[in-house]
């Protein structure tokens, strides 16, 4: 018996099979034949929708990754640096010397 290739399915599609799942219209057997999926991996979905419902109804905000302060000396040093290296090295540099 030939083995399946491994399927990704999209954010969209676990969302709507979660949520038929969660109406509980149909049984879950009758789910993973209609949308070919195991049984299993409907369970799995479902309890992650579950688990993350809450979420949706948090009152704060969530906010981005934390952007790390930069420190303008520094990079003003450096590039000053760098520059000072181009300049006193022209056969090594891109630039023609003046």
């Amino acid at each position: 018996m030939a083995k399946r290739p491994r399927r990704n399915h999209t954010p969209a599609f676990k969302a709507k099979v979660a949520l038929a799942a969660v109406r509980g219209e149909k049984a879950i057997v009758e789910l993973a034949q209609q949308f070919d999926v195991h049984p299993n991996q409907i369970t799995q979905w479902r309890n992650q929708l579950l688990d993350g419902a809450a979420g949706v109804f948090d009152g704060e905000a969530k906010a981005a990754a934390p952007v790390p302060t930069v420190d303008v000396k520094t990079l003003h040093a450096k590039i000053g640096e760098l520059t000072l290296e181009n300049d006193f090295c022209p056969a090594r540099s891109r630039r023609p010397a003046f």
